[in-house]
């Protein structure tokens, strides 16, 4: 079982993106299409990718936007993206029962080195993950196949054999590719009830 962070285990980071641009008279998905302009080469793909650190992104961020004719700071969004990313419980609830069940669990996530969110909410521990794979560390980010190969090998068990969570349909298509099952997670809730059909045993206990 691999569970992306943002959007699965905790609260989208895209929510605050689309009050963000509606409270400083942005377009709607302004901010996405940004970071989706050059989805390699920007700055929000190499901050996840650690080529950047903090204050390089903010800058370099700002200037994109800049660019496609919307005055962002980019130190304000992230500061909003830190707050009030509390797990979802339910998720929680979920990831505990399915170590109880002996399977083994990992984290798959995008992120960035520096992020001072890790130190204002509830972290991944070992009582959920046996792995965390990160982005930044790694040099490597979704949908990047070889990230997905990679958490697959530390957590030794083969791409068939793994259910994938993730709320992007971009970075559930090279796991499915791989031969991953994957989940999209829209709803948690009814994420979680497709995930417990598929494990065969109930996850709220």
């Amino acid at each position: 079982m691999v569970f992306d962070l943002g959007g699965v285990v905790f609260p989208s980071p895209l929510d605050v993106f689309r009050a963000y641009e509606q409270d400083h008279g942005l377009p709607h998905r302004f901010l996405s299409e940004v970071v989706l302009a050059d989805p390699e080469h920007g700055a929000w793909s190499r901050l996840e990718r650690g080529e950047l650190s903090f204050d390089e992104f903010c800058d370099a961020f700002d200037a994109e936007c800049a660019a496609h004719g919307g005055a962002v700071s980019a130190r304000e969004l992230m500061g909003a993206v830190r707050v009030g990313l509390d797990a979802r419980p339910g998720m929680v609830t979920a990831i505990g029962a399915i170590r109880r069940h002996g399977l083994k669990t990992g984290a798959l996530t995008n992120n960035w080195a520096d992020d001072p969110a890790r130190d204002d909410r509830a972290s991944p521990t070992d009582d959920w993950f046996n792995v965390v794979v990160e982005s930044a560390v790694e040099g490597l980010r979704k949908p990047d196949p070889r990230i997905y190969e990679l958490v697959c090998a530390r957590l030794d068990v083969s791409p068939s054999a793994t259910v994938f969570l993730d709320d992007l349909g971009a970075n559930l298509k090279p796991a499915r590719e791989l031969g991953m099952t994957t989940i999209k997670v829209a709803d948690a809730d009814a994420a979680l009830a497709e995930l417990a059909a598929v494990l065969g045993f109930d996850l709220a206990a």
